[in-house]
């Protein structure tokens, strides 16, 4: 039964971000359920889901608080068109949000993906300085080794090669100024010292550029999938002084940094400050249904609240504010709150750094580092790394993919203190022996 599913797959799916070639060496794994940090396969392997299933999966496989909510739900409304209608879930849900911010990002527009959440936040800002009468401010900038989507739009404002080169034709690039990776540290320096030249090498730029500038977007506190580079608040501190003095918009990509993963709810609290637009996806629904938002600010929606039909804001999408995805949302929130899960992270984030303290001692790794629920460190290591790491995690019960010569953790935040034990042996012996192969 298994070789005929995995068979099947491989005729009839083409999957995500991958060179299926490979697959004919490294055979898909066909999962049948899953029971909190587990997933299932059919042979009754089952693997710790280490990455949260690409950074969604906050609260385990198959939550039952979160399956109770969809139940109840599904037997009101499953969807509606939210152009002239509206429900519930989505108004609740758009309240609580804004509340989390203090009210300072009041109106949420919804998506359905991070990429999507990252253009209409572009789209936004653009479209806001025109009906400000300002048609210049049409650029962007983002930090070096930054990621934001794979939409051509989304691919403006990333600055992976990989994804960027494949389609340049499509793309009208966006600027990029240097990174605030604490990695960049020089003698005698902090992270802060790195954060703070960053953010002067920001300013040169605006002084020049501002005049067409519309936004600049950053993932706060960490650049995920450039390899997890970790930075200090500092830089979102001045980067917000920096773009209120050269007007210039501030988006905060939340996508993968929000919903508790550095600590806080928004990474950008660790700031003190709150950006122009800031996007929600991934973890917002728990792992369960695809939705993205974005939230914004009273400036922001004024500018668009007018009689003639070009001043509003121009992008939908069929499931726009889909119930289902919002109940699954709410749902999220209230495990939130009801389990303190914030004061729970942080003893959470507590083992996960003991358990990491052997693999930080082997003298290939290099600049361990944390961030909350986010854990990295790289890797001396032949080309091919990756790949070989990727396979031996799986043979020890593991789903970690790292990003080149960088392994992470991202786990569900159900684990207890003797399964990050077991992740942080599980993951040395496999980077032993990928670096023995």
């Amino acid at each position: 039964m298994s070789a005929s599913l995995l068979q099947r797959s491989l005729s009839a799916v083409w999957h995500p971000c991958t060179q299926m070639k490979q697959h004919e060496t490294l055979p898909l794994i066909a999962i049948t359920r899953g029971e909190g940090p587990w997933l299932l396969a059919e042979g009754g392997q089952r693997y710790l889901d280490a990455v949260s299933s690409w950074w969604v999966n906050l609260f385990g496989h198959c939550n039952a608080h979160i399956n109770q909510r969809l139940r109840e739900q599904m037997e009101t409304l499953e969807h509606v068109i939210l152009a002239g209608f509206t429900h519930e879930p989505v108004v609740r849900l758009s309240e609580e949000l804004a509340a989390l911010t203090g009210h300072a990002l009041g109106h949420a527009f919804y998506a359905s993906d991070g990429a999507s959440a990252t253009e209409i936040a572009l789209k936004m800002s653009v479209h806001y300085w025109r009906n400000c009468g300002r048609p210049a401010k049409t650029r962007f900038v983002s930090l070096a080794g930054s990621y934001h989507g794979e939409t051509v739009g989304a691919l403006a404002v990333t600055d992976i090669a990989l994804f960027r080169e494949a389609y340049a034709p499509l793309v009208r690039a966006a600027a990029t100024v240097v990174s605030p990776d604490a990695r960049a540290v020089e003698s005698g320096e902090s992270a802060r010292n790195v954060a703070i030249r960053a953010a002067a090498a920001l300013e040169a730029f605006l002084a020049e550029h501002h005049t067409e500038t519309a936004a600049l977007i950053v993932e706060p506190l960490v650049q995920c999938a450039t390899g997890m580079a970790m930075y200090d608040p500092e830089y979102l501190r001045r980067a917000r002084v920096l773009c209120d003095q050269y007007e210039v918009h501030l988006i905060a990509d939340e996508i993968a940094v929000g919903c508790g993963r550095t600590g806080k709810f928004f990474a950008m609290e660790h700031s003190g400050t709150w950006p122009d637009f800031l996007c929600l996806s991934k973890g917002i629904s728990g792992g369960y249904l695809p939705l993205s938002l974005v939230l914004t600010t009273d400036t922001v929606y004024q500018a668009f609240y007018a009689d003639e039909v070009a001043r509003g804001f121009l992008h939908s999408h069929s499931y726009t504010g889909n119930a289902l995805a919002c109940t699954a949302a709410l749902a999220t929130l209230e495990i939130f709150r009801d389990d303190d899960v914030l004061a729970a992270n942080e003893q959470r984030a507590r083992w996960l750094a003991r358990a990491a303290e052997p693999i930080a001692a082997h003298p290939a790794v290099r600049h361990l580092r944390q961030q909350g629920m986010i854990l990295a460190f790289d890797v001396d290591a032949t080309p091919g790394f990756a790949r070989r790491f990727h396979a031996h995690a799986l043979a020890e019960g593991l789903l970690l993919r790292p990003i080149g010569n960088t392994v992470y953790w991202m786990p569900p935040y159900v684990l207890d203190e003797a399964q990050c034990a077991w992740l942080g042996a599980r993951t040395l012996s496999a980077l032993e022996k990928a670096l023995a192969e």
